[in-house]
């Protein structure tokens, strides 16, 4: 636990030790994000809407273990749910190796695609919870912001790498790789683990589930119809491309991923000095417009300025409404608390695949954009509500 003295560069080095588990989760989904969509589509046969379907898998496998995630973070401890994360992306990329090795026999290639999918996503919501508990339980609750937007940094951070590097082993090494190489990442995260210490699991009496749901409700609305672009961005952007014939779609994934990350790096600090609405409100804005210039692009410079653009915008949302919601609860549902506000966020990405593929299908991938940036803009309506909200309490307050 850290102290009050602790230097700011000894906390953030503390943070980054525990969230680089998240880093290689994130390098591992990253491979998959710019690959498998044409895989399952021109490979494999399937349309649009499968293609979508096998991406958002994920997310909603991740959606349904946020529950089970934040109460074995609690009751366990979060080094141990890290390990059980680690084991189930090494599961789940043994099922890619396999997958991909089998590209004429469709149907069962694209059903092991789904559960490799199901397990990774399981990965995620363990990894994910247990990380940034772990990292807080180090820190200090004072330092939630901090650890949530570190963890955040290395999400992208990972994908951003991660996606042109499993471009370039699919196409020098074949689509194998991506399993092989998952699974090595995930081995290595098992040794690097196994040299942290554990912490103490925080005593107390824990809230119920839905209790906790429900408290965090209108913070975690703004971040899911914010993170649908993300969502629809991740999934769509390949198709996208090759629908006006430009190239190189995974520089729009590494763009989001630096964009995300140096906006993070940045301006996390205004969180504490702004307040988190403040900057939600701001962000979710930002996001918006980036995403109506992706639906407009005329050439893909303009597509990258619009994915430069939502990706600095989605960077704050998630750390400035997670503050506002995670402090609102006990210590001894915190990680619950992580569980169900992240929960929002993978609800959104499960969505997004099937729900564009479908919009897709029936107008164009151009469309895609333009929903997910009036999605965007209901949650900057929502978010700006509650700033409202929020501001009054306070003059009341004050006025009693």
């Amino acid at each position: 636990m850290s102290s009050p003295e602790q230097r700011p560069i000894a906390v953030t080095l503390q943070i980054v030790s525990i969230v680089s588990f998240t880093f290689l989760l994130f390098l591992c989904i990253g491979f998959l994000l710019p690959v498998l969509p044409g895989f399952v589509h021109h490979d494999l046969g399937f349309d649009a809407t499968t293609a979508g379907l096998v991406i958002g898998t994920q997310y909603l496998s991740t959606l349904a273990s946020r529950p089970l995630a934040g109460r074995l973070t609690d009751t366990l401890g979060a080094k141990r749910a890290v390990v059980y994360g680690l084991l189930a992306l090494a599961a789940g990329g043994l099922l890619v190796l396999l997958a991909t090795s089998l590209p004429t026999l469709v149907w069962a290639s694209l059903a092991l695609l789904l559960a490799s999918r199901v397990l990774i996503g399981f990965a995620q919501g363990l990894m994910g919870i247990g990380t940034a508990s772990w990292g807080i339980a180090r820190v200090g609750a004072q330092n939630t912001a901090k650890v949530i937007s570190w963890n955040g940094i290395v999400c992208y951070g990972g994908i951003a790498l991660g996606a042109p590097l499993g471009v370039t082993l699919a196409g020098r090494l074949g689509l194998w790789s991506l399993g092989a190489g998952i699974l090595a990442l995930a081995a290595l995260g098992l040794l690097l683990a196994r040299g942290k210490p554990a912490v103490a699991v925080v005593a107390g009496q824990r809230m119920a589930f839905l209790q906790v749901l429900g408290k965090v409700l209108p913070y975690g609305l703004c971040v899911a119809l914010g993170s649908i672009g993300f969502g629809s961005l991740a999934t769509f952007i390949t198709l996208y491309y090759g629908s006006r014939g430009w190239a190189d779609p995974a520089w729009c994934l590494s763009l989001f991923g630096v964009s995300f990350v140096g906006a993070r790096l940045l301006f996390s600090w205004t969180i504490n000095r702004f307040g988190g609405f403040n900057v939600a409100v701001l962000c979710l804005l930002l996001e918006s417009l980036g995403l109506l210039l992706l639906w407009q692009a005329p050439s893909p410079v303009f597509a990258l300025l619009g994915t430069a653009l939502t990706g600095a915008g989605l960077s704050l949302v998630y750390p400035a409404l997670g503050v506002e919601a995670v402090l609102r609860i006990p210590a001894a549902s915190r990680s619950s608390a992580l569980g169900a506000y992240a929960l929002f966020f993978d609800l959104a990405l499960g969505v997004a695949g099937p729900l564009m593929g479908a919009i897709a299908a029936h107008s164009d991938y151009a469309s895609i954009f333009l929903v997910a940036a009036l999605l965007a803009a209901c949650g900057f309506v929502i978010c700006l509500v509650l700033l409202r909200r929020t501001q009054q309490n306070h003059e009341e307050l004050h006025f009693d």
